[in-house]
């Protein structure tokens, strides 16, 4: 599979208002897998630092991230000035995903459980399944972890994304290739992989069999989700448009997970025989408008692009930031809009937003830190009306920023 484009990534001064050692004490798991950032010659090996945090309705903000091969749940109760000693999600060591496109979830149900999914990759290269835990006691403790779909092949159920749909149904959507391979079997063309959902009507603890949302997925950019207005989850992915262009796909998903519209929402046309490895965001504003995030080849130039979805198409695209932004990221709290992208300089990667109090029409722009080794992709998360940046980084640990 080909990435087409990496940054430079993450760690130095900033404004900070948390900062968490990595990798943390003595009473945290230790494996081969946890010592796995050094070689036997003592140079460090890749990070992986994908994670996620989301506030909880009392207003705590809890934050899930891999170490070794077990996850860890820290909870904060001052918007993450203090991070609290970490809870171990999996009690029985698994191999997990821990990249900024598939990094493990948190999700919150309407009964007060704690949800964490997470893709285990498995023996075969690209392989793995959708797994999931939950906690009835705040995050403390969770129950051993269930794999969330039917099929057991050893092939892709990768890049998972969760989210609890207004009826307090909790969906799981993943990146599924059965039927790539059921058509390579017969010798049939078949473009990219599958979008699957599987659903859950007891707040995570069980699902039922998982249903094609639709075919000719890109292979590895992660999906993205939001609630619409009448509680209907909406997922938004990079497609293989006949006959190759990866722009993207939005589907607005019934009760049982299949798609009850699936409609192209960017017309960048980028034709391009690989995946690119840079998935969008998306946020629903409180009167129903759709704000999204991608990043797209248009004309030649690769960019990190905002604009609001229609039925008539996409209304006031425009880019991101510069011509080194990636990785961006959209929340809505209230009337405001907030986006978050990184942006290497030549020397450290920078965090920046822009906020929106006018539904999109204008942004102001704001310069949040910068960071010279190793960084996540930025999270842009909300509480109440409130909206806060989430960026862990190599050196400092899980950073959050209050934007004004």
């Amino acid at each position: 599979m080909t990435h087409l484009r990496t940054l430079g990534a993450a760690v130095a001064l900033a404004i900070v208002l948390s900062s968490l050692p990595e990798p943390a004490s003595a009473a945290e798991p230790k494996d081969k897998a946890t010592m796995a950032g050094m070689t036997a010659m003592g140079k460090k090996l890749r990070v992986e630092l994908g994670s996620s945090a989301a506030f909880a309705r009392d207003g705590q903000l809890l934050a899930v991230a891999k170490q070794g091969d077990h996850l860890l749940l820290y909870r904060s109760g001052d918007q993450g000035a203090n991070w609290s000693p970490p809870a171990i999600v999996n009690a029985r060591p698994e191999a997990i995903s821990g990249d900024g496109e598939n990094r493990p979830k948190i999700a919150f149900t309407q009964d007060g459980g704690v949800l964490v999914s997470w893709t285990k990759p498995l023996g075969k290269p690209n392989t793995g399944e959708v797994r999931l835990a939950r906690s009835d006691d705040g995050g403390a403790s969770f129950t051993p972890p269930i794999t969330v779909h039917r099929d057991r092949q050893e092939i892709t159920h990768r890049f998972e994304t969760m989210v609890v749909g207004g009826d307090g149904r909790i969906y799981l959507v993943w990146i599924d290739k059965r039927d790539l391979e059921s058509a390579k079997a017969t010798k049939k063309p078949y473009r990219g992989a599958a979008i699957y959902a599987a659903v859950s009507d007891d707040g995570g603890r069980s699902f039922k069999p998982e249903v094609k949302v639709a075919d000719h997925s890109c292979e590895c950019c992660r999906i993205a989700t939001a609630v619409d207005t009448d509680g209907a989850p909406l997922i938004l992915w990079r497609h293989v448009f006949e006959p190759n262009e990866r722009d993207h796909a939005l589907a607005k998903l019934k009760t049982d997970g299949t798609p009850a519209s699936v409609e192209r929402a960017t017309f960048d046309r980028w034709k391009v025989d690989g995946c690119p490895h840079h998935g969008p965001a998306l946020a629903v504003a409180p009167d129903g408008t759709r704000h999204a995030v991608w990043f797209n080849q248009k004309g030649g130039e690769g960019r990190a692009f905002y604009g609001r979805l229609t039925a008539g198409g996409i209304v006031g695209q425009r880019f991101v930031g510069g011509e080194q932004a990636a990785r961006a990221d959209i929340a809505i709290a209230g009337h405001r809009i907030g986006i978050l992208w990184k942006e290497f300089d030549g020397e450290r990667t920078q965090l920046h937003a822009e906020i929106s109090e006018d539904g999109g029409a204008s942004f102001k722009r704001l310069a949040l830190g910068a960071a010279s080794g190793a960084s996540d992709h930025p999270r842009a998360i909300t509480s109440g009306k409130d909206l806060f940046a989430y960026w862990r980084t190599e050196l400092e640990g899980m950073r959050v920023f209050r934007l004004p």
